[in-house]
């Protein structure tokens, strides 16, 4: 007998390019064409100020950052051979914490008010 899924997990799926702009598109009422040009924007303005060493942050999104490798040595497979492998960098992206807290089934926490502002209304 088959072993039933869980109803707690979601199908696995991998969203594409074309999923993300069909859904913007249908969300914001513009055309796909329009959405498409804006998200290729996005995405180019995005890679150039990566591959310049910025940090790009999206609140509550993320962070994508180039991260390095320091030069290290390794050990070639099969031959058990010494070879050096020279620094490197990288992309990498931090999740931020709204993105965590959506991911993970957590409800947002409401902002608190500053204790200064609670303070002068008294």
């Amino acid at each position: 007998m088959a072993k039933a899924k869980s109803p707690s997990k979601k199908a696995d799926k991998t969203v594409s390019k074309a999923d993300l702009v069909a859904e913007v598109a249908e969300a914001t009422g513009q055309s796909k064409k329009a959405v498409k040009e804006t998200m290729d924007s996005l995405l180019a303005s995005m890679t150039s100020s990566i591959s310049k060493g910025n940090k790009v942050t999206l609140t509550g999104f993320g962070t994508f950052e180039v991260r390095k490798r320091k030069a290290r040595t390794g050990v070639k497979p099969g031959t058990t051979e010494k070879i050096k492998i020279p620094a490197s960098q990288y992309p990498a992206f931090k999740a931020g914490k709204s993105l965590k807290d959506t991911v993970s089934g957590k409800k947002p926490t409401a902002k608190k008010a500053p204790a200064k502002a609670a303070a002068k209304k008294k």
